[in-house]
């Protein structure tokens, strides 16, 4: 889609008229509100109705400065902090110890440490929402070209569905284990059609959702602290030595890295409404502090309550509960004794938390949907996000009876590709362009002044390599994995290798696309 200016190419205009989708008239790319319900086509009539009920019609277009009037930075913070208070994190601590035996002190350490490194480059991003008024995917295109970013949006999509299904499983375990008469099936289409029905009406309503919904959350967490701490069923597992230890902590940082970084890929999209003047530097610390509080709270106090969990025993109420009911059965455990209706009333509450941290899953699907073609951008966005709902439902009711083994995979494989990610956008920024002032945002949707992308393409096949060299799962285990670790399955320091294979030869890549092609 381009503007209707002499740097565009005006047959791509043609087609987006065709198409019905809208027309850029500013020099800068951007399209004004109004805009997407100007003609008779049916794209635009559909916008008039989606008007008519208080939806977002905005989908990728580039947020004019007029309309970028979402000022207060706490909103910003609100949203990360109710996307990451939830259950799913906590999930992610109980891992520690039930998947890779790590001891208390280690996994503490391990999760703090992880999780600053892995929120640093969602701060980064977040902060280039305001200066631009461009979705993150579309900020992509300055780094993987017009064309490449489509691979890029692609495996976002998959990733947006991929966190939905995993979370929409946990919360329906909750759901299951207060009220087994519900079966899987009706948790998940419950948690799957709350969320379908915030983020249909796009930005602004997610963030009045997200404002809020950590607070009920944060209260129950704080009981379960309580409640916990109260039954003595604590054990400060010590750190393991040698080998298993090093497979124990890598592999453990490996799946936090997957999920404190997995928003990398959505991050500008929650600060495009933002003033362009905002400061750089109060978005990032408000992201940060929105990210690393949730985070290490939840992961620590579910490392925690999972030391209580001795595997292979059956006599104790931790094990045989969460053996047979997940974190459902686990977190029962703690709260239903003690606390009878009022438990079972508390873990409702943890799993209707789940729509905070999908909400931004399924609103970043349908932007990345419209970034794969021109047709896909002329369908609108509300429309994307029923057919999304439609998907991961289909995805997490068969997956539904093995979450445990399907969520360590899944965040792996997710650490895995945005460590490429991050590896071509931050080298770009940092080696090449240097300064925030490189961009210029009037030429997004412009593939004759974008880099080339190829580049940064090869730089990501470099990344696949290293991710395989370094990853260890039950299918399969890379041979660098092979030789740190404890035999059979090794230290998984996929993302690392990742990361380090992309920046590398993006740097010799993008050098040489520089000088022969020089953009």
């Amino acid at each position: 889609m381009f503007p209707k200016s002499s740097d565009h190419d005006g047959s791509d205009v043609e087609k987006s008229e065709k198409l019905g989708a809208p027309v850029y008239e500013d020099n800068d790319g951007a399209v004004h509100h109004e805009s997407f319900e100007i003609g008779n086509t049916l794209y635009a009539r559909l916008q008039r109705v989606a008007g008519k009920f208080g939806i977002e019609q905005r989908g990728i277009e580039r947020v004019p400065e007029d309309e970028r009037t979402d000022k207060g930075l706490l909103k910003v913070a609100t949203l990360w902090c109710s996307a990451n208070m939830v259950v799913s994190s906590f999930a992610i601590g109980v891992l520690g110890r039930t998947l890779f035996f790590t001891g208390f002190g280690d996994g503490v350490l391990t999760i703090l440490l992880i999780n600053l490194l892995g929120i640093t480059p969602v701060c980064f991003f977040s902060a280039f929402g305001p200066k631009f008024g461009l979705r993150q995917m579309i900020l992509s295109r300055y780094w993987f070209g017009y064309y490449g970013v489509k691979v890029v949006a692609l495996l976002n999509c998959v990733a947006c569905i991929g966190w939905s299904s995993v979370n929409t499983i946990v919360g329906s375990q909750l759901i299951n284990a207060v009220n087994p008469n519900v079966p899987g099936w009706a948790g998940c289409l419950i948690i799957a059609l709350c969320t379908f029905f915030v983020t249909l009406f796009g930005y602004k309503v997610v963030h009045s959702y997200e404002m809020w919904s950590w607070i009920p959350c944060f209260i129950v967490f704080l009981i379960i602290l309580g409640e916990f701490a109260h039954s003595g069923a604590f054990m400060n597992i010590p750190m393991g030595v040698g080998s298993s230890e090093v497979s124990a902590v890598l592999s453990f940082a490996a799946t936090i890295y997957g999920f404190a970084t997995g928003w990398t890929s959505y991050a500008a999209d929650y600060t495009v409404y933002q003033p362009a003047t905002t400061s750089r530097t109060r978005c990032f610390l408000w992201t940060w502090i929105g990210l690393i509080i949730p985070l290490c709270f939840t992961e620590m106090l579910g490392l925690a309550v999972a030391t209580a969990y001795v595997s292979g025993d059956d006599s104790v109420s931790y094990t045989s509960n969460y053996d047979t009911a997940g974190i459902g059965g686990l977190l029962a455990t703690v709260l239903v004794p003690p606390l009878g209706g009022f438990g079972q009333f508390c873990m409702i509450i943890l799993a209707l938390g789940i729509i905070a941290n999908n909400c931004p899953n399924i609103y970043s699907l349908s932007l990345s949907l419209m970034v794969l073609a021109k047709w896909t951008q002329a369908v609108p966005r509300f429309i994307w996000t029923f057919l999304g709902t439609g998907v991961y439902i289909a995805i997490a009711i068969p997956g539904y009876s093995n979450f445990e083994q399907s969520l360590e995979t899944f965040l792996n494989l997710i650490g895995y590709w945005l460590a490429i990610y991050e590896g071509v956008s931050i080298t770009d920024h940092f080696i090449f362009k240097k300064t925030i002032r490189a961009y210029d945002p009037s030429i997004y949707a412009n593939p004759r002044l974008l880099p080339v992308g190829i580049a940064a393409i090869g730089a990501f096949l470099f990344g696949i390599l290293g991710a395989a060299m370094g990853m260890s799962q039950s299918w399969f285990v890379g041979p660098i994995a092979k030789i740190i670790g404890e035999p059979p399955f090794g230290a998984d320091i996929g993302f690392e290798l990742a990361f380090s294979f992309t920046a590398t030869t993006y740097i010799i890549f993008r050098t040489i696309e520089l000088r022969v092609v020089g953009r």
